[in-house]
């Protein structure tokens, strides 16, 4: 087992901006972007490979932070349309923001193929006690998702689904305690991001998640605080199945 133990890095660059927010990833601003990194299992086990791929582009000018993600999936299906519902109980791609770094008060966004999302923050991870700020929603919020194939339809095979999200510079700034927002040159955040991958059935002609043995996830807004039978692909391993351990989360430096 080969277990990368440095924190994934990316440089972020300026773009004139506004970036068309439909899902698409077709905006031109796009085009000289790189993208990060494959994801990865959130341990960091190379005998662990997802067996789709994901990855990201960010962006950012004077009033956003810009995120697309392209995700492979034959399988491209959503249930949860409630805004700020659990997100992860469908397969979903989340992003972790802590601008200043410390490992606290630190921001989360979850969205499912039905462009559905959840908005949450945490003043500190799970595992330090933790509980988690819900409906914590940054106004003027921008995403969108596009997707390659036909969603919830199980009689043929899909290309994948892709996200775009605009952050309101505005907005972050409360995580960003005594910090320039929007970043300055040089400036580096600490951000990861993760895909949930749950294993399905269908049932009538519906795809339907095959839940976790035990007791009920709903119980539940922890995800590590259970077994489950889902992946969890990363941009940044976290080394254990734990996302909330902000320290290890990948390193974005803005750019002009």
């Amino acid at each position: 087992m080969e277990m990368n133990r440095m924190p994934r890095k990316y440089v972020c660059r300026r773009v004139p901006g506004p970036v068309a927010i439909d899902g698409s990833l077709r905006d031109p601003a796009w085009a000289d972007i790189p993208w990060t990194d494959d994801f990865v299992d959130i341990t960091g086990d190379e005998s662990m490979r997802p067996h789709f791929r994901t990855r990201v582009k960010m962006a950012w000018d004077d009033a956003y932070f810009y995120v697309a993600a392209e995700m492979e999936e034959p399988h491209v299906w959503g249930t949860i349309t409630e805004k700020n519902a659990v997100i992860f109980h469908d397969n979903d791609f989340e992003v972790f923001i802590d601008p200043d770094g410390d490992g606290l008060n630190y921001y989360e966004f979850e969205i499912n193929a039905l462009g559905t999302i959840w908005e949450l923050s945490l003043p500190m991870p799970y595992g330090d006690g933790g509980v988690p700020v819900l409906g914590c929603n940054l106004a003027g919020l921008k995403s969108a998702v596009h997707v390659r194939g036909t969603l919830n339809d199980p009689t043929d095979q899909d290309d994948g689904w892709s996200v775009e999200v605009a952050f309101p510079w505005k907005e972050l700034a409360r995580y960003n305690s005594g910090r320039s927002t929007p970043p300055r040159p040089g400036d580096v955040w600490k951000v990861n991001f993760s895909r949930v991958q749950w294993p399905h059935e269908v049932v009538d002609g519906n795809y339907v998640r095959i839940p976790p043995h035990g007791t009920p996830l709903a119980e539940s807004l922890n995800p590590e605080e259970q077994e489950h039978p889902e992946d969890n692909w990363v941009w940044s391993p976290q080394r254990t199945v734990n996302m909330h351990l902000p320290l290890r989360w990948g390193e974005v430096e803005f750019r002009e």
